[in-house]
């Protein structure tokens, strides 16, 4: 027997006792802590999707002339907010790793000290990107090739969701210490609030005009949609964001089982900080990685707008488009996210058991039903392209343009799935230096190329860039599948 097959083996003979030992998944079977951890994560994840739903819908039904623009603005304001998701995801993957391991050793009393310490961290850190992006704003939308109406929107939206920093600090983060405890249930309940705060705020700040079967619903507060709209959206979502925050107070200072969060532990010490910012920061760089090179992926679609436009001026539409199939899109990944939190929580939770066994069979037990689930997105996307772009959009570039790319999406539908759930899965355990390597390599090596050879060089246009996209999704997949048959990722320390 080989050096390394004995340590494998004396490994799983030594893993076989291990137990989770507090916390709402302890004593629970593999199977069953699954299904707890994963269906409120799904929930969670459709009612977070459904917010830049309503988002685009509501600036959709805006009046012509304004619909259009607005749509290419809070398209690339979702950008921006898709930044700030990775931002405060850095802190919060190092907080949820550390948590989950001490509940797993049967060590609340460090998981709560940890909660503290990550709150306020994600609030400090939350604030500044905040400012940030506040500045930032302008150039970002001048290098996506934006003007005019689009430009102010996009301007406008930004600015309105970075004063909400401090709010989305707290609903995020406390989300993910709560998973990090196996507790899931709550964080959905209070995004299903979430997203009936934003809804109702939305369509009422916005001034839109809705019908419901077929009646016209009054203008209660007679607010002008020309002007208001984007303005209107932005600040329904920050109230949205503002509730949240709140309840997810009121759970973490009221606990979950063998978890609850003390006002004094929310502070910073150099000790705790630096152990959770040793995790998070390779996870914070991946999150920049994948922003970067997607705002990358923005300025190629101006480049082709801009090509494609009259007398120097770009053509309206195609941000649009891509946006709606990256929120069509974002539908399908939601059921890999689940399943790729529950992964993390129970990898994380059971290398704290001391059960690394354990932990790979939670994680491809993950896998495999979170391929089966995307699979069947990826048939739907295939087939439903015109309804789905319909449901959001009837301008005749989004109808031309939106259905080809959801049908090159559902292609990779099984691979996209490997990327999300085994990649959570391993991030999880701690191994964030290794997803970080994965992630930087696949998608500058391959991603950025593509999409800039198949969708400007080669003048394939939006189709081409989508073409790059997935292929790259598809090669990162099987990065992640490596590397966790590899194994290297159970030794990871947190």
């Amino acid at each position: 027997m080989s050096p390394v097959s004995a340590v494998i083996e004396a490994e799983i003979a030594l893993d076989e006792q291990g137990t989770i030992r507090s916390g709402k998944l302890a004593g629970l079977s593999i199977n069953r802590a699954i299904w707890v951890l994963s269906w409120p994560v799904l929930l969670q994840q459709v009612m977070a999707a459904c917010v830049g739903l309503v988002d685009k819908m509501v600036a959709g039904s805006l009046p012509d002339g304004v619909a259009t623009p607005a749509l290419d603005g809070i398209g690339i304001g979702a950008y921006v907010g898709w930044f700030i998701g990775i931002a405060l995801m850095g802190v919060g993957v190092g907080a949820q790793a550390i948590i989950a391991r001490a509940m797993g050793a049967g060590n609340p009393g460090e998981a709560q000290v940890v909660a503290g310490r990550g709150l306020a961290l994600g609030l400090a850190w939350g604030s500044i990107v905040g400012v940030v992006l506040w500045f930032a704003v302008v150039p970002l939308a001048e290098l996506c090739e934006l003007h005019g109406r689009s430009a102010e929107f996009c301007i406008q939206y930004t600015r309105i969701n970075a004063v909400a920093m401090p709010f989305l600090s707290v609903m995020s983060i406390g989300s993910m210490i709560l998973h990090g405890a196996g507790e899931t249930t709550k964080p959905s309940i209070i995004s299903a609030w979430v997203n009936v705060v934003n809804v109702v705020l939305s369509i009422l700040l916005s001034g839109v005009e809705m019908r419901l079967g077929g009646v016209r619903l009054p203008n209660l507060l007679g607010i002008d949609a020309t002007e208001w709209g984007v303005a209107g959206i932005a600040i329904g979502t920050v109230i949205g964001y503002a509730v949240g925050a709140w309840m997810t107070w009121r759970v973490l200072s009221r606990g979950v089982k063998d978890l609850r969060l003390e006002r004094r532990d929310v502070r910073l010490d150099r000790a705790t900080t630096w152990r959770i910012a040793r995790v998070g920061i390779p996870n914070f760089f991946e999150g920049v990685t994948l922003w970067a090179v997607n705002l990358f992926v923005m300025a190629f679609i101006g480049m082709i707008s801009l090509a494609e436009g009259n007398d120097g001026v770009p053509r309206q539409g195609l941000v649009g488009a891509h946006m709606i199939a990256v929120q069509w899109e974002a539908f399908s990944f939601l059921p890999g996210f689940a399943m790729g939190t529950a992964a993390g929580a129970l990898a994380g939770q059971f290398l704290g058991a001391g059960s690394a066994s354990k932990a790979r069979t939670a994680i491809w037990r993950c896998n495999v039903v979170g391929m089966a689930i995307m699979g069947g997105f990826g048939i739907a996307f295939m087939t439903l392209g015109e309804p789905l772009t319909r449901i959001i959009s009837e301008d005749p570039v989004h109808l031309r343009e939106v259905p080809s790319l959801l049908f090159i999406c559902g292609l990779i539908q099984i691979f996209f799935a490997m990327a999300m759930v085994i990649r959570n899965g391993i991030r999880g355990a701690g191994d964030t230096t290794w997803v970080l390597a994965i992630t930087f390599v696949s998608c500058y090596g391959l991603r950025l190329p593509l999409a800039w050879l198949l969708g400007v060089k080669l003048g394939k246009g939006l189709t081409g860039i989508w073409i790059g996209l997935c292929t790259e999704l598809a090669v990162r997949g099987l990065l992640f599948l490596a590397r966790f048959l590899h194994g290297g990722w159970a030794r990871a320390k947190v």
